[in-house]
Order: structure tokens, then C-alpha cells, then sequence
């Protein structure tokens, strides 16, 4: 049985789906930044922009997952998602303010490889359903044309 709105084709799944990928390469050009603020005032500057640019693409992707569940009537969970990374980039900025390194940047790696599975698990939902229809289709395919030619001889 399937729930109307439950299955990722809501109204707002679109936004959800651009909003994680902002994020995610929002927190790539701050991997990107924070290799160049070891050499530059630019990279530091570009890296201090960055921040609030990532915490901005944060905060947008909490806004798209609650109103794909909300109004939308899609899953809570992308909400959760969405408000695990707000708080991960919170403790991100704080520690990147007092210049906690021994947190900041192992919590910069391990929020990049959480935001690429979430990108994933977005992108793979929108094909999921059309590849197991295909599948479908293509069972039923096969069965009919086993079934037609079945007891069938082919002319010698």
C-alpha cells in the first residue's frame, strides 16, 4: 500500500534535492578554502565567507526538508538530517572561531562524507522507483513472450 505523498515525489522533494546539493558543495569549497587559508589572507577570507555561506546552505536544507514533511507529507527524516547538520555546523563555527583544530577539522571531514551519503541517498531515491518499475515491466515482458511462443516449434 502506498501513502500518497510518501513516496519522494512530493511538492517540495525538488527543493530538498537542490538545497542538499548547495550544501554539500558548500562544504567542499570550504575543504577547498581551507587548504588555501594556510597559504593566503585570501583563502582565509575566502574561507571566513564560505562559513557563513555553508551555515546559510544548512539552514535553506532545514527549510526544504520540513516543508517536504510538513505541508509536503513526505518523511521525517530528512528534517532530522537536515537538523543534525545545522547543529554539526554549529559546533563547526564555534570550534573554527576559537580555532579548535583538533576538533574543526575532523568534524569538517566527517561533515563532507555525511552531506555526500545524504546527496546519495537524495539522488538515489529519485531513480529507485523508476528503475523498479522497469524492472517490472520487464518481468512481465519476459513472461508473456516465454508464455506466447511456449509449445511453439520453430520451422526447420
Amino acid at each position: 500500500m502506498v501513502v500518497a505523498g510518501r513516496g519522494g515525489d512530493g511538492r517540495f522533494t525538488g527543493f530538498v534535492r537542490v538545497s542538499v546539493t548547495l550544501q554539500t558543495a558548500g562544504i567542499f569549497f570550504q575543504a577547498v578554502t581551507a587548504g588555501m587559508a594556510l597559504t593566503s589572507e585570501v583563502g582565509s577570507t575566502l574561507h571566513d565567507l564560505g562559513s557563513k555561506g555553508m551555515y546559510a546552505m544548512s539552514m535553506l536544507y532545514l527549510v526544504a526538508a520540513v516543508l517536504a514533511w510538513r505541508p509536503g507529507g513526505g518523511p521525517a527524516r530528512p528534517a532530522l538530517y537536515a537538523t543534525g547538520f545545522l547543529l554539526l555546523g554549529t559546533l563547526q563555527v564555534v570550534m573554527g572561531v576559537y580555532h579548535v583544530m583538533a576538533v574543526h577539522l575532523p568534524l569538517g571531514v566527517l561533515m563532507f562524507g555525511l552531506s555526500m551519503l545524504d546527496l546519495g541517498r537524495v539522488v538515489l531515491q529519485r531513480t529507485r522507483p523508476t528503475e523498479a518499475r522497469a524492472g517490472a515491466r520487464g518481468d512481465a515482458d519476459a513472461g508473456a513472450g516465454a508464455g506466447a511462443g511456449a509449445g511453439v516449434r520453430a520451422p526447420r
